[in-house]
């Protein structure tokens, strides 16, 4: 054999044996067992490529963001565009908070990966019948992490509603075919408006490992802020052995405070005193060294400073707000007022913090009516300018109330008028205005002020607004806006049983008309939003369900009728 030959045979073989190398590799590391995984690159060509990916990955894996990112960038230098190396690079930015030069990665491999993916339309993608397959292509082109990673990075940035937006115009594939980053990413842009399915989606990934690693955190912090302490302290009991991987200190301390809310409410105000009080002093230092840094000019400085402070800004809103339902369970309002002002240096630009002071302020009433106002106008302000429907209905029954309350019903009335005129125009729209028109708006802005006359005395007004605005019942009665009416026709049953107040026969009329329109409408409507479900029991089929409007409303018109007939 000549030496020419020699060399070539000999290359192939170093080629052949890298190559099982790599595949022994994969397997390691799909195992997770990351010394095995050191142990086989140390066998492998130190110079190629796929070795320097590979010694990236497990940089990446240890936390070493930086030097992951540099041996991500070498191995994409040396090979050319790769979609699975630039997603990498683009990874490590993102944990490295660079997120603008992640975003012109991701936005790379979104357009080369559209151009190379025949059977992909940006046009067809948001048709719920339109479905691309999870095929070999779709998967080494990385589409599918791209488009979750600048899903991420637009939440981060608080920009909400490009995060969901981002996530509609992906490669749509069948439910079965879902990615549990996708999955994740789903459930956590859409908690607010349909909360329980985005707790199923997260119990479902917690129960089928892998998953991403911050479905515990995010499941154990969302219980807590709806107020499922019992739920949190559960799931971290049963997953005990997740807390020291999954959880850092301060997230666990927070959790720790937010699950003595039930049981020891006042030992959980102390925690969360101490807390805050730790995480405000961090970032009132921070503030006054980022200032000093600006004035020197130290832009790099700088810029890791504004990082330290969004992270502690994620950790201190949950604090407070925490800290602050302790107090408002209690409707000691003017502390959660107090809580929150110890807090206005740093967290005045905070929209959560912002709409809570307002709502302290609301629950107060009296004079606060007019300072809760200049809480409120600025959502009105900026949302609302697009269209009153991107806004809370609580918001605008609040404010509406404010104004009547400070003689300013015409404002009042404006907000009104603004919110029927949307709500009418969307039901003939697109199923995305569809969606804004089923939030019943103008229904609990009107829900709200006919309660304000009921709390005031005047039922007659009060009771009438009410019946008024849940029509048409098909579309407008559901558990939140029967919450408010079931309310203020059981405290005008409360006042006619202990003789404070007399029900006229128009009265009567009107509640009796309107609880039989309930009882027909509400047969298949939870009364509640929570664990509808476990407690349905089976019943014949000319029998009310439990746990149902119709249910409750057939109870309510026995007793009104025990009530008018005396």
């Amino acid at each position: 054999m000549s030496e020419a030959q020699d060399h070539i045979s000999k290359v192939r073989n170093e080629q052949s044996s890298h190559h099982l190398l790599m595949i022994q590799l994969a397997a390691k590391m799909e195992e997770e067992d990351l010394n095995a995984s050191k142990a086989i690159l140390n066998s492998s060509i130190q110079d190629d490529p796929e070795t320097i990916a590979a010694q990236a990955t497990i940089d990446y894996k240890e936390g070493r963001y930086a030097e992951a990112l540099s041996k991500y960038s070498d191995a994409f230098n040396m090979q050319g565009f790769e979609p699975s190396i630039a997603y990498n690079i683009a990874l490590c930015n993102y944990m490295l908070q660079q997120y603008s030069e992640a975003s012109e990665i991701v936005a790379e491999i979104i357009d080369r990966g559209t151009e190379d993916l025949a059977d992909f339309d940006h046009q067809t993608q948001r048709d719920e019948n339109s479905f691309i397959e999870n095929s070999s292509a779709l998967q080494e082109s990385f589409l599918i992490e791209a488009y979750n990673l600048k899903s991420a990075i637009e939440y981060d940035g608080r920009n909400h509603s490009s995060a969901k937006d981002t996530m509609e115009t992906m490669p749509q594939r069948r439910e079965e075919d879902l990615d549990p980053v996708t999955l994740h990413n789903n459930a956590l842009f859409h908690m607010a408006e349909n909360a329980d399915d985005s707790f199923k989606i997260f119990s479902f990934l917690l129960s089928n490992p892998p998953f991403p690693p911050v479905t515990f955190r995010n499941l154990l912090t969302l219980y807590c802020k709806h107020g499922c302490n019992d739920i949190a302290a559960d799931i971290l009991a049963e997953n005990s052995h997740l807390t020291f991987d999954l959880l850092s200190q301060d997230i666990y301390d927070y959790l720790d405070a937010s699950i003595m809310i039930t049981a020891s409410p006042d030992e959980a105000l102390k925690k969360f005193e101490e807390l805050s009080k730790k995480y405000l002093s961090t970032i009132r230092s921070l503030k006054k060294e980022l200032e000093s840094n600006k004035r020197n000019g130290n832009d790099d400085e700088v810029e890791a400073i504004e990082s330290d402070i969004a992270n502690e800004m994620e950790l201190i809103i949950p604090i407070l707000m925490s800290h602050a339902s302790v107090h408002w369970e209690r409707r000691d309002y003017a502390m959660v007022e107090r809580v929150l002002r110890q807090s206005e240096d740093v967290c005045n630009d905070e929209d959560e913090w912002k709409l809570n002071v307002a709502h302290a302020l609301f629950a107060q009433q009296g004079p606060k009516f007019k300072e809760c106002i200049q809480y409120y106008e600025p959502f009105v302000n900026t949302k609302g300018a697009e269209s009153l429907l991107l806004i809370s209905p609580i918001v605008l029954a609040n404010l509406c109330v404010a104004y009547i309350m400070t003689n300013q019903n015409e404002e009042a009335e404006d907000i009104m008028k603004r919110v029927e005129k949307e709500e009418t125009s969307n039901l003939g729209g697109t199923s995305d205005d569809h969606d804004h028109a089923t939030k019943h708006h103008g229904c609990i802005i009107n829900l709200v002020i006919g309660t304000l006359y009921c709390e005031k005395g005047n039922f007659e007004f009060g009771i009438s607004r009410i019946c008024k605005s849940l029509k048409p019942y098909d579309s407008k009665l559901g558990p939140d806006t029967w919450h408010y009416a079931k309310r203020c026709l059981i405290e005008l049953a409360d006042k006619a049983a202990k003789h404070m107040i007399i029900v006229k026969k128009a009265m009567a009329k009107i509640v009796h008309n309107f609880l039989d329109e309930v009882i027909v409408h509400g047969k298949d409507i939870p009364s509640t939003l929570h664990n509808y479900e476990d407690n349905v029991v089976s019943r014949g089929p000319n029998e009310q369900q439990p746990n149902t409007i119709a249910f409750e409303a057939l109870k309510l018109k026995s007793i009104f009728q025990q009530i008018t007939s005396n």
